[in-house]
């Protein structure tokens, strides 16, 4: 970190409102803090010497929507942490938030619209600040930039890209290894900024990967994070990671996260063939978030028909429309959406029926009515044979053609 420009700006901005000033990461560490303060409270006295905010407090200003705010926050007083009010301006560039700075109220008495009526005199200064923590961070210096993209080159079968991780000091003799693609299920649609939804995957895949001796390298991408893996028996690295990256990605984005997928390849022992391991790995992701049956850790081996859908190809178009005579009959006669899902559960639970009345939270007796009118709507069985070939099959195309393109 270029810390005494860090330390400078805080100063300055400090001297120009005429209050005490501290810099804070998205975890609650000390980064800088200004030296004038004609009174500090408890609570900044304490974060001084410890250097990390406490769990109370933590939650208490938490509990006030830093962690979602872009534009000042008014954190009210709290007695009994001998906190005073203070106003909690987030840090951001492009949308990515690097810090909150903390402007404390001088007295319980004092009104904060004092400090908001002048935080836009220090604009410039903080838009620096924030520059100056994003050029700090890992995941943005040049460096790392052109390690990711000589990473994502190899995962997309370059040659020479290849050969070049092949010898990266974090591959060699660490193989076999195994591609992961983690992928927002709600929200892996790239923003309006693509700068900026490349430079949130790097940082909360670097991030959730501290401390995971099995996760060998990490990139960015506008839509998803790439990991490469040691390859490993059990997935309780995974899981970590999982978990991280959930928590991560929404403290960066301000935004809830409610499901992650990570999508894990086959192993592989030679770096030749890392781009058939990345595919695998997305193929997984893409099953996954168009299937939640196949639950959010998943080998590509386990997504079933959908690798014979991927390796088939096919555009945005494609898979939409099966062909299927029995599929497209049962699908226009079924507007209210009854059937179609009693029918698919049957195929993924083997059909029993007993299995897929406890998940659809019916009698039993209502999923051999409905079963009954698909048949008699059909004029065949659809669990027999070719016809139920041909259903499940359409089934799943339905679903892969609305995968998400990355």
């Amino acid at each position: 970190m270029q810390q005494q420009g860090v330390e400078q700006l805080v100063e300055q901005v400090a001297q120009k409102l005429g209050r005490g000033l501290s810099l804070e990461d998205l975890d609650g560490l000390l980064l800088a803090y200004s030296s004038n303060q004609s009174h500090a409270d408890r609570v900044r006295v304490n974060f001084l010497l410890s250097k990390k905010v406490p769990a109370d407090v933590s939650a208490w200003q938490l509990s006030q929507g830093i962690a979602t705010a872009v534009r000042p926050v008014v954190v009210p007083a709290n007695p009994e942490l001998g906190m005073l009010g203070r106003i909690c301006v987030p840090l951001m560039v492009r949308g990515f938030r690097v810090g909150y700075l903390w402007v404390q109220q001088d007295s319980a008495e004092e009104s904060p619209t004092a400090i908001l009526t002048q935080l836009p005199s220090v604009n410039h200064e903080l838009e620096l600040l924030s520059g100056l923590l994003l050029d700090s961070n890992t995941a943005e210096s040049e460096f790392r930039r052109s390690r990711e993209r000589e990473f994502l080159s190899a995962c997309a079968g370059e040659p020479n890209a290849v050969a070049a991780v092949a010898g990266w000091k974090e591959v060699q003799g660490r193989g076999p290894w195994q591609m992961v693609t983690v992928l927002d299920a709600d929200n892996w649609a790239s923003g309006p900024d693509p700068i900026a939804s490349t430079l949130i995957h790097r940082s909360t895949a670097l991030q959730a990967t501290v401390g995971v001796d099995a996760a060998l390298f990490s990139a960015g991408t506008e839509t998803h994070s790439v990991l490469l893996f040691q390859e490993l028996a059990g997935r309780a690295n995974h899981a970590q990671v999982l978990v991280h990256y959930q928590l991560e990605l929404a403290k960066r984005s301000g935004r809830p996260v409610d499901r992650i997928i990570l999508g894990i390849s086959e192993g592989f022992a030679r770096t030749r063939q890392l781009g058939e391991a990345y595919r695998q790995s997305k193929l997984a992701a893409q099953a996954a978030a168009v299937d939640p049956q196949l639950g959010e850790l998943v080998d590509c081996r386990s997504t079933g028909v959908y690798q014979l859908l991927a390796s088939a190809g096919g555009g945005v178009g494609a898979w939409a429309d099966s062909g299927s005579v029995y599929f497209r009959q049962l699908e226009d006669h079924d507007r209210n959406g009854e059937l179609i899902p009693v029918l698919e559960l049957l195929y993924d639970n083997d059909g029993s029926v007993q299995d897929v009345a406890a998940k659809l939270h019916l009698h039993r007796s209502s999923i051999y009515n409905r079963l009954g009118r698909i048949r008699q709507l059909l004029g065949v069985d659809p669990l027999k044979g070719l016809p139920r070939l041909e259903l499940h099959a359409a089934l799943k195309m339905r679903r892969w053609a609305t995968r998400p393109r990355i």
